[in-house]
């Protein structure tokens, strides 16, 4: 049964409850919990004491101060002890046939899971990503779940490996997929590829050696990618440790502005492997190994853990999984 029909049942429960519980007074009305109503419901069914404590696994003191708080809630005697059995009046009977049906839908709502059909679901799921994964993924996944869930609807929430933890704690998020990583008892993590980087530039806008050299990548005009404004990176970190420098004339926290720029303007910019193999083809560029021992980035799927019985993203990792799993990790050329 999906959330809205279980909210529905409930609702229609919670309706039967108050108006079989409307003649009893609201300061009594606070002390009925579904415990006491399961009691009742067992005591009917058993009639007597002793079997309903048995199969309720209460002592029988228990199960009579149960039955002594549900007489004077409904301010009826409820049960007549006639030889060995108690008899229903008139009055448990009808509270046990309203109440017998209601009990059984919420039984199976509460033990059965719930049911996702990529088929015929319409759901919103939200992703979160920064736009070179969404670049690279989106075209892929929106083209398979076209065929696979046609209703599906994504909301994609732009995002950063610095934001992203908190975007899946506060639940603003369902399913993120980003290189961050972190070590929240709550977060639940698989990786789904792992890849270096690419230097690009346009050819009409800079004639370099193939594989760059490093002297050569230092001396060029360098975009940078960062979500902090700070013109500053892993490159320069490696650069630095070598006596070296390098020319940042911009930085964005969009790799979508990466490849006008660079059909535009001699310089050079150091992007995710992936996204360089696509940017070659689309937009004409020429991509080079990185002459540093930069490490490699890991791409991952990330949850919280609440959604580990939601079916649906359950499914939704799997395609996406799916999806990068037919992109190949063959090794670029130099």
């Amino acid at each position: 049964m999906s959330g809205t029909g279980t909210i529905i049942l409930l609702a229609v429960l919670l309706f039967k409850l108050i108006n079989l519980i409307l003649p009893i007074m609201e300061n009594d009305f606070r002390g009925v919990d579904l415990n006491l109503l399961v009691t009742f419901l067992v005591l009917y069914r058993e009639k007597s004491v002793s079997a309903a404590a048995d199969k309720l696994h209460l002592g029988q003191p228990a199960v009579s101060g149960a039955l002594a708080r549900l007489r004077t809630l409904f301010d009826d005697p409820l049960f007549i002890r006639t030889g060995q059995v108690m008899r229903p009046t008139a009055r448990a009977d009808y509270l046990a046939t309203q109440l017998s049906p209601a009990f059984e839908h919420l039984q199976s709502v509460l033990g059965e899971p719930e049911k996702f059909d990529p088929l015929t679901d319409s759901r919103v799921i939200t992703l979160g990503m920064t736009d070179w994964v969404e670049i690279w993924l989106m075209p892929l996944l929106l083209k398979r779940l076209k065929a696979k869930a046609p209703n599906l609807r994504i909301n994609l929430v732009a995002t950063d490996p610095f934001l992203d933890v908190d975007r899946l704690e506060n639940d603003s998020v369902d399913l993120v997929i980003s290189v961050a990583s972190a070590q929240a008892g709550w977060l639940k993590q698989r990786a789904l590829l792992s890849s270096g980087f690419r230097a690009l530039w346009h050819p009409q806008q800079l004639d370099l050696p193939r594989p760059l050299p490093l002297a050569v990548y230092s001396q060029q005009r360098h975009l940078l990618v960062t979500y902090r404004e700070r013109a500053h990176g892993v490159v320069d970190d490696m650069l630095e440790k070598q006596g070296m420098t390098r020319t940042i004339h911009y930085t964005t926290p969009h790799f979508s502005a990466l490849p006008r720029i660079l059909q535009q303007t001699p310089s050079i910019a150091t992007v995710p492997e992936k996204l360089a193999t696509q940017w070659c083809q689309y937009y004409g560029l020429i991509d080079s190994s990185v002459p540093l021992a930069l490490p490699t980035y890991t791409l991952s799927a990330l949850w919280h853990a609440r959604q580990d019985s939601n079916p649906a993203i359950t499914w939704l990792y799997g395609q996406i999984a799916e999806v990068v799993a037919e992109q190949g990790t063959e090794p670029p050329p130099a």
